[in-house]
């Protein structure tokens, strides 16, 4: 006579883990058929830049987009690597209003690390995941045209040490863009490969310049027509005085809250970069943190979401 068992308890944990993750899927569907073929920019920088293991959750997550028939194009950072190669090599750094002040031998160094090293290690992060990426700065097929920062973009009188009178700094070689040629982005993704750009520009004047890279990023995704720009942060959104995520804002809220102070320091640049880009072409902009595993896929795949979304 044939006999009965009940289900082993690990056999029911496994069903019921598998069960929430084709939930999981269930979920995503409606998304996977929005962002089909469309474009997003990430911005990857700050912290989780130095974690191996955030390096592959990031690597995985740009592959496993692409593989789902999104297109991304990564502009990477790379403030702290700079300041560490110029300490090695005995270059001080100095900054005002959070640029650093770069000489023509900064602006060298700076090229380097960012055009060579970590764009490349990116490069590679990606093929490890199974993803097929070329690196590239923007003096790359002249793809972004740079002018330099402008005072009004930064203000450089700061007041002397000593005399206390004001002096005027010139930041050097840190440019913005001015105007982006997609034509070499649109190349490497129509090849069914994946951009990764150093926030690298050249002038009129054929001089290099060194771009922040949030500005790079929304500048290119707002001659993209992006999607999506996602700025990979160290914070995990836009936080009210109490702390708490706020998670969908326009460009009058970012104003009000810079207005009353819920807003400041490093995030009102950033938050101005989600704006212009939004205003010139790009559907919406994210802040999110970096360090957080997968937190983009949260972001992208889930009604929750997992940072603070900006929209016209």
């Amino acid at each position: 006579m044939a006999t009965t068992h009940e289900p082993a308890a690990d056999d029911a944990a496994h069903h019921k883990a598998m069960l929430a993750k084709a939930e999981t899927l269930t979920e995503a569907l409606p998304y996977l058929q929005r962002y089909a073929g469309k474009t997003f920019v990430v911005k990857y920088g700050g912290h989780a830049m130095g974690d191996p293991d955030l390096a592959q959750d990031f690597a995985e997550d740009i592959v496993l987009l692409k593989a789902i028939g999104i297109n991304p194009v990564v502009v990477h950072g790379g403030g702290p690597q700079i300041g560490r190669m110029l300490k090695a090599l005995g270059i001080e750094s100095r900054f005002v209003d959070g640029l650093r002040v770069t000489d023509k031998q900064t602006a060298e160094v700076a090229e380097m690390v960012l055009a060579g090293a970590i764009n490349k290690e990116l490069v590679s992060w990606i093929a490890r995941a199974g993803g097929k990426a070329i690196g590239i700065s923007g003096k790359d097929g002249g793809m972004v045209i740079a002018r330099k920062v402008e005072a009004k973009k930064a203000p450089k009188a700061i007041n002397d040490k000593d005399s206390g009178e004001q002096i005027v700094v010139d930041l050097g070689f840190v440019g913005e863009p001015a105007r982006i040629d997609t034509t070499v982005i649109d190349t490497i993704t129509a090849a069914n490969m994946i951009p990764v750009i150093a926030p690298i520009g050249v002038g009129e004047d054929g001089e290099t310049y060194n771009i922040n890279a949030d500005t790079m990023a929304g500048a290119i995704a707002a001659a993209l027509g992006a999607a999506r720009l996602f700025l990979l942060t160290d914070v995990p959104g836009v936080l009210d005085k109490e702390r708490r995520l706020l998670t969908d804002l326009t460009p009058a809220d970012i104003n009000r809250l810079a207005e009353d102070g819920t807003i400041s320091g490093g995030m009102i640049p950033k938050l101005e970069t989600c704006v212009h880009a939004v205003e010139a072409g790009c559907e919406a902009a994210v802040v999110l943190d970096g360090r957080v595993p997968h937190a983009m896929l949260i972001e992208i795949f889930t009604a929750r979401g997992a940072g603070t979304l900006i929209r016209a």
